[in-house]
C-alpha cells in the first residue's frame, strides 16, 4: 500500500499544475495570423524552425501575390523563395507549398481538407501542421500539437519521459481529456514564450513552479563555490 503513494502524490501534483496553467490561459489560441485555412496551412509550414512572428512579418506580402493555392502553382518557385527567405529553409519551405498547393487543387479542388489523414497526406504536413489546422481553422481535435516549446515543458513538468514527437503526443493525450487536448498544447506554448525559456526559465517568477519537477530539481541542486 505504501509504495503506491509516491505515484498518487506525483498524479495528484500533474492535476494540479494542468488546472494552474489551463486556469492561467483559459483561451489560448495560435499567434499566426491568416485570412482562411489555406492561409493558415501556408503559415504554420513556414513556421518550422522560425517565430510566428518572423513568420507574421512575411505571409502579407506573399498573400497579397498568392493567395490561393491556384496561384502558388502558378508561381515562379523563385518569387516564392525571395518572399519567405528570411523564414529559413525557405527553398525547401516554397517547395513544399507549392507541392501541397498542387495537391489540394488535384485532390481536394482547392479547398483544405478537414480530415487528419487527408491533411497529413499532403507534400510538407506533418502531424503538427495538421494539428494547428483542424484545430485552429475547423475545431476539429485530432491530438496535441507538439512542437519545441510542448516538448521542452512536458518533459520538464513530467508529462512524459519521451522525445520523440510522436510519443511525446500520445502521453500528452493521455493526462487530458480529449476536448482539452488543443488547448492543453497552445497553453504549453504560449508559457514556453513567456516564461519556460528554452535557456532561462524564469522559475522564480512561474506560478507552476512549487508544482514543476525540474524547478523542484533546480531549488535542490547544490550552489557551487
Amino acid at each position: 500500500m505504501s509504495a503506491r503513494r509516491p505515484a498518487l502524490r506525483r498524479v495528484e501534483k500533474s492535476d494540479e499544475l494542468l488546472r494552474r496553467l489551463f486556469r492561467r490561459y483559459p483561451r489560448p489560441k495560435t499567434a499566426l495570423a491568416y485570412g482562411d485555412p489555406f492561409q493558415l496551412l501556408v503559415a504554420v509550414i513556414l513556421s518550422a524552425q522560425c517565430t510566428d512572428s518572423r513568420v507574421n512579418m512575411v505571409t502579407p506580402a506573399l498573400f497579397r501575390r498568392f493567395p490561393t493555392p491556384r496561384a502558388f502553382v502558378r508561381a515562379d518557385i523563385r518569387e516564392v523563395e525571395a518572399l519567405i527567405h528570411s523564414t529559413g529553409f525557405f527553398r525547401n519551405k516554397a517547395k513544399n507549398i507549392v507541392a501541397c498547393s498542387a495537391a489540394l487543387l488535384e485532390r481536394h479542388g482547392g479547398t483544405v481538407p478537414r480530415s487528419m489523414d487527408e491533411l497529413h497526406a499532403l507534400p510538407g504536413v506533418g502531424r503538427k501542421t495538421a494539428n494547428v489546422v483542424l484545430g485552429e481553422a475547423f475545431g476539429v481535435i485530432e491530438g496535441v500539437v507538439v512542437d519545441t516549446h510542448v516538448a521542452r515543458l512536458s518533459g520538464r513538468m513530467g508529462f512524459t519521459g519521451e522525445t520523440d514527437p510522436v510519443k511525446i503526443e500520445r502521453d500528452l493525450m493521455s493526462i487530458v481529456p480529449r476536448k482539452r487536448w488543443f488547448h492543453l498544447s497552445h497553453a504549453l506554448i504560449l508559457h514556453g514564450r513567456s516564461v519556460c525559456s528554452a535557456r532561462s526559465p524564469q522559475c522564480g517568477e512561474c506560478a507552476l513552479s512549487d508544482l514543476c519537477p525540474a524547478s523542484t530539481i533546480a531549488a535542490e541542486r547544490p550552489v557551487r563555490k
